[in-house]
């Protein structure tokens, strides 16, 4: 991994037209790889929904494992703006386990106001006003729905733009979904964790097709392909092994999704590495793979170019730890934002201070192109973790840090101690941007962050039943709101 090196300077005639956050007015902090050069002009919202909403079917509302804004909704009025997003959550709550969770979309409703001055306690939290608009409901080609179960059952035979697909012991189609890309006509891609697969989906939530990873990803028991990934309920029956021996590693699927700014290229980013690659041991799993598929043809997606991307690594309490990927922004077919975490801190958990949790920027332009050759098949790429010596990864450089303890404060949040409501949750995995309608600044953009709190509070109900999640935790869906600046992001 290349470490971060940031520039703070602007011109007097970009200052003239530049937000003035009150933090640091008039400091960008500048990245460049390759190049591209994008900057952060700062924290300027933060918005939440209640751990307890529910949606119109009376369950509780699941939060951001993706985000989609909506383009045609985004509307400047005054000091303030106005639109809507889609926010996707994952397969519903589960401990021990996972359940008949009716996989949906979520509509959420935005009014954004910008902070521009000193801000008192009463406004920290306010300048993001979030509301639950609709749900609809993810269903199969014949109008059944999808669920979340662990598709332990075995899988569902390949028919007209479907391969085989995972399936859970009630027959349906099972899906962890993980990321969205909102497309122009009103549909959807949605990227999955069971798969590895993508699916396309209209806009009332009805799947048309679905695109099979290559081999190497596919998770695959004694020469099988098997979706499971060992989280089979009390009914249902464990993998044998628990892992799969190559392909995805359990929870580790397509977590990254983006579509490039010219809508000719999807990109989609694994977890953390494959078996085969270091995926089978927590401090080797730092090589990933980003696919680039041509979009051309949206219900037939083709793999045209696929690269290594080293994932960042910290210490933790002296061993190598690895900050998988949580979520992608396409800038461009060489380039993109991403994600990256640590795991087991936050609110509603027993360890409440996070060691990592940055954007970066990542530079495809100098990777070696491994698409649809050996490493596609079963040939290793990275055992142990050590990347094949023909092969070059891609490049790394920090953009933004979650974790800010200055940023943080001014809008009353914090890293770590004390574990409160107001210390960030684990799971930051979601990421869209809308734009600052700035003529002045065309290239400016509101980054939107948002966390998957699974789906923990205390006054929860799911799949018939109420619960109340484990350590006494009602975790908020929250959104975080930044002001960057995004060379070649306008649609083509």
């Amino acid at each position: 991994m290349t470490h971060p090196r940031r520039t703070f300077a602007l011109s007097a005639a970009l200052a003239a037209s530049v937000f003035l956050s009150p933090l640091a007015a008039m400091a960008d902090a500048t990245v460049s790889v390759g190049s591209v050069t994008i900057a952060n002009k700062g924290l300027v919202a933060v918005g939440r929904i209640p751990a307890s909403q529910r949606d119109k079917f009376g369950e509780t509302f699941g939060s951001g494992s993706g985000m989609a804004i909506d383009p045609t909704s985004w509307k400047k009025d005054g000091d303030a703006y106005a639109g809507s997003l889609w926010l996707l959550p994952d397969r519903g709550y589960n401990v021990e386990g996972t359940t008949d969770y009716n996989d949906r979309l979520n509509r959420i409703d935005l009014r954004l106001t910008p902070a521009a001055g000193d801000l008192s306690t009463e406004a920290q939290q306010k300048g993001l006003e979030a509301k639950l608009a609709e749900t609809i409901l993810l269903t199969d080609g014949e109008g059944k729905n999808m669920t979340g179960l662990d598709p332990e059952a075995g899988t569902r035979p390949a028919s007209g733009k479907l391969p085989v697909l995972p399936q859970a012991r009630t027959g349906k189609v099972a899906l962890d979904p993980e990321a969205i890309v909102r497309l122009a006509d009103g549909s959807f891609l949605i990227s999955d964790e069971y798969g590895p697969y993508i699916y396309r989906f209209t806009a009332n939530g009805r799947l048309v097709s679905a695109t099979q990873p290559p081999k190497a990803l596919l998770p695959m028991r004694n020469g099988e392909t098997n979706f499971s990934s060992n989280n089979v309920d009390a009914e249902g029956k464990k993998p044998e092994p628990k892992d799969p021996e190559t392909g995805r590693q359990n929870n580790q699927g397509l977590e990254g999704m983006s579509m490039t700014p010219d809508g000719k290229f999807v990109i989609a980013v694994l977890q953390s590495a494959a078996r085969q690659d270091g995926g089978d041991s927590g401090s080797t799993r730092m090589n990933t793979r980003a696919l680039v598929y041509d979009a051309t043809d949206i219900d037939a997606l083709k793999l045209v170019h696929e690269y290594v991307v080293p994932l960042p690594t910290f210490d933790n309490k002296g061993k190598v730890a690895v900050a998988a990927q949580s979520e992608i922004l396409a800038l461009s077919d060489k380039a993109f934002l991403m994600l990256a975490r640590d795991s087991n801190n936050g609110q509603g958990l027993k360890g409440d201070t996070s060691v990592y949790r940055k954007i970066e920027l990542v530079d495809l332009s100098g990777a070696t192109d491994i698409a649809n050759g050996d490493f596609d098949a079963m040939k290793p790429l990275a055992p142990k973790g050590v990347v094949d010596a023909a092969v070059k990864p891609a490049t790394l450089k920090s953009f933004i840090d979650l974790n800010d303890s200055k940023e943080l404060s001014r809008f009353g949040l914090h890293n770590g101690a004390p574990n409160d409501r107001n210390n960030l949750s684990e799971k930051w995995e979601a990421m869209s941007i809308a734009s600052v309608l700035d003529p002045a600044a065309p290239n400016d953009y509101f980054l939107f962050v948002a966390n998957d709190n699974d789906f923990l509070t205390q006054d929860g109900f799911q799949v018939g039943a109420a619960y109340k999640a484990e350590g006494g935790a009602d975790v908020d869906t929250m959104f975080q709101v930044f002001r960057v600046t995004l060379p070649g992001m306008a649609a083509k």
